[in-house]
């Protein structure tokens, strides 16, 4: 299929690599938020913050709190994420690292794609060990005064 198809997919019906693909975006928009937020820095500054915490080793982390957390559906994404076939390597970071960081990511873009942001929030808080609210995206922010 072209990348200008119109197939609207489950979440289910997406590769791995290209869940973890969108996951990463995620997962990286929900830190950098998470840090502008707490402080109006130097550029340099906040790239420093937001790399030690998407960067592989720290991510594979995080699975290892997370793990035990997710449900039946989450381990069968993390697992089909971690175990996929990818195609290039982490700068920093061994091979095990590595795809247990894809994993993460592909629940992550599972999670999105689903529509999902709470649940997203709270396994990031856990992971990260901050309160779910300090990762609220702005737009949600908006959506929750509303109401």
């Amino acid at each position: 299929m072209s990348i200008e198809g119109k197939q609207q997919l489950s979440p289910e019906q997406y590769s791995p690599l290209t869940l973890a693909y969108i996951g990463d975006a995620i997962y990286e928009i929900y830190i950098r938020t998470m840090i502008v937020t707490k402080a109006n820095a130097p550029v340099h500054l906040l790239h420093e913050k937001s790399s030690a915490l998407v960067r592989a080793g720290k991510q594979s982390e995080i699975v290892g709190i997370l793990e035990p957390l997710f449900t039946e559906k989450e381990r069968q994404v993390y697992h089909r994420g971690r175990n996929a076939k990818a195609y290039t390597k982490a700068k920093n970071a061994g091979i095990l690292e590595y795809r247990r960081a894809t994993g993460l990511e592909a629940v992550m873009g599972y999670l999105y794609l689903k529509g999902d942001l709470d649940r997203i929030r709270e396994l990031l808080a856990v992971g990260l060990g901050v309160e779910a609210e300090t990762l609220r995206l702005p737009f949600e922010q908006m959506e929750q005064r509303k109401v």
